[in-house]
């Protein structure tokens, strides 16, 4: 797969684990990166690391009016949405609704902000959208609520927009990926200690009987390689061994 060559790019969720890494890639390639958090001294603390290439933005990735506003004034060819919250880690019965709609409210409704902010604006021509689900949504997660069900409304969210752009001849292409669960980023952390809890084991236990281990980088790579490819899927598994296409 070729790399991506855009100009710029808006990556949300980018104080920290993946989207760290995602924006440490483009800004390497010469890209200039915006990145959305609301954790002014995380996205610090990352403009300090990547220097003028980055630049930061703080605020709720999930606002309709921030969305509209950062894609008016940098008019990015490269969205990468992978802002989402850490979910609360507890079988259904010991859930309430707010700790279970808790990414329904976040990862799944920044999808719609933005989405829907770039199909209106519209982005130009040959841009593209990456949109961060899970491999959850393919497996489930029963100690993560909805967390599970909110990546997969994002598979189809990415669905309905490419179709929205092919029919109105926009020319944006939408990408999802899905990572499976690692132990190296802060949310798969606390995934990985919550699964290792239920069958009586370590986090370390649990993680050895994990496929591979995914990093951080991987992903990043991931994200450059899917958006250079304009011939590629429309859907990918990211795991530590391989970057597979969805049929």
């Amino acid at each position: 797969m070729s790399e991506t060559t855009f100009e710029t790019a808006v990556v949300t969720g980018a104080s920290r684990g993946f989207g760290r890494a995602i924006a440490a890639a483009l800004v390497a390639l010469g890209t200039r990166v915006v990145g959305v958090a609301r954790d002014e001294r995380d996205l610090s603390a990352v403009r300090e690391v990547l220097g003028e290439g980055f630049t930061a933005f703080v605020g709720d990735a999930t606002d309709e009016a921030l969305a509209r506003d950062v894609i008016s004034e940098y008019q990015p060819g490269l969205l990468v949405l992978n802002a989402g919250a850490t979910p609360h880690m507890a079988p259904l019965q010991e859930q309430t609704w707010e700790t279970f709609s808790r990414n329904w409210h976040i990862d799944t409704r920044q999808m719609f902000v933005w989405t829907r902010a770039a199909l209106l604006a519209p982005l130009v021509p040959g841009s593209v959208v990456v949109a961060m689900s899970s491999g959850a949504a393919l497996a489930g997660s029963p100690l993560s609520g909805g967390y599970a069900s909110a990546k997969q409304a994002i598979r189809y969210m990415r669905g309905y927009a490419a179709e929205e752009s092919e029919r109105s001849g926009l020319g944006i292409r939408f990408v999802a990926l899905l990572p499976q669960l690692t132990p190296t980023t802060g949310l798969g952390s606390v995934g990985v200690a919550g699964y290792a809890a239920r069958q009586g084991i370590t986090p370390d236990a649990f993680a050895e009987g994990l496929e591979s281990i995914l990093g951080p980088e991987q992903v990043a790579k991931a994200v450059l390689d899917v958006a250079g490819d304009s011939d590629g899927a429309s859907e990918y598994v990211v795991s530590g061994a391989e970057l597979r296409p969805l049929s």
